[in-house]
């Protein structure tokens, strides 16, 4: 007669636990996104994202400091400027915020850190998109393109490693890795936001930077639609072709099925952004006595890395580096 079986003899200890588990989170598996802001005397907290700051670039380097002395794997740099045009010119400005964070970075680091850089125009602008308007308020989708060439180029003299375009604009991948090329940064990193759903969890993040849509509507037609499964494989696989190193899933947490979908089509890197409401909602609860803040969040980071994700984007990162450190 077979014995009968019994899975938790695995389960018995942490020891048994640890040494079966399927899944494993470590530092390096996080990009921590920080946010640097222009004109300020001091960090600021955002009251919506409870322990994440707006930064001056001496506090953005003593908190990367910090990072790289818990392992974090790098960093993604959000830039807050104090004047917006129509265009974002500050996007692709050499001495504008995001550049002067990158530089700085690149001085004190070097190739000890990852440093990325988002690339977008939607913190620059009056109008809040994402890119140029036509005079009917609509997003001109090739004139953007021309811009967020601008900008690459911009970010890679300034230092970065990685850029990250997140605007869903068609053919910006393409366009971006043109651009880099042709200034010679072809070792420049694409890391495209493939599968950018139009999501209602990006609240904190806008109060972060500060954006605003007041003209033009919503987002909704250019970032992709939460009911739609297959549409981010087709985005995802586009990217790949016109260049994309690595693709991105945002969210996270309420996507995990595209996180699979792409991981079983795709033999590029993964990752996924636990976004800003994500975040936001687990401090509330945490806050509350509801739940134990970094187990669920060490729970729901541990999901995306088993649906596929090869790295997370956080704001956690700090915080579960230095959980995961005990």
């Amino acid at each position: 007669m077979f014995p009968t079986e019994r899975p938790r003899r695995l389960r018995r200890t942490p020891a048994l636990r640890r040494l079966v588990a399927e899944t494993n989170l470590a530092p390096d598996d996080f990009v921590a996104p920080l946010f640097v802001a222009e004109g300020l005397g001091e960090a600021r907290e955002i009251s919506s994202l409870p322990g994440q700051f707006q930064h001056t670039v001496d506090s953005l380097r003593q908190e990367v400091k910090e990072l790289v002395r818990v392992g974090v794997g790098g960093v993604i740099l959000f830039g807050v400027p104090s004047t917006k045009d129509e265009l974002g010119s500050g996007a692709w400005d050499p001495q504008g915020i995001a550049q002067l964070a990158i530089r700085a970075l690149r001085d004190e680091f070097g190739d000890a850190l990852v440093v990325m850089a988002d690339l977008c125009l939607d913190e620059y602008t009056r109008h809040g998109h994402c890119g140029v308007l036509r005079t009917d308020g609509t997003v001109d989708n090739d004139a953007t393109l021309e811009l967020y060439g601008r900008v690459a180029v911009a970010q890679a003299e300034a230092g970065a490693s990685v850029v990250a375009p997140s605007g869903m604009m068609d053919g910006q991948v393409g366009a971006i890795r043109g651009a880099l090329d042709e200034a010679g940064f072809d070792e420049t990193i694409i890391m495209a936001y493939a599968a950018k759903f139009a999501s209602g969890l990006y609240g904190p993040f806008r109060d972060a930077v500060g954006v605003e849509i007041i003209e033009g509507g919503d987002r909704k037609g250019y970032q992709q639609d939460y009911r739609n499964r297959r549409e981010a494989l087709r985005e995802a696989r586009a990217d790949v072709e016109q260049g994309a190193d690595i693709v991105m899933v945002k969210p996270a947490m309420s996507y995990l099925d595209v996180v699979s979908d792409l991981r079983r089509e795709l033999d590029v890197p993964l990752c996924a952004y636990h976004v800003s409401g994500e975040y936001a909602m687990v401090k509330a609860a945490a806050a509350n006595g509801w739940i134990d803040g970094p187990a669920v969040a060490l729970e729901q980071l541990t999901a995306v890395r088993r649906a596929g994700a090869d790295f997370v984007l956080t704001y956690f990162a700090g915080e579960l580096a230095t959980e995961l450190a005990r």
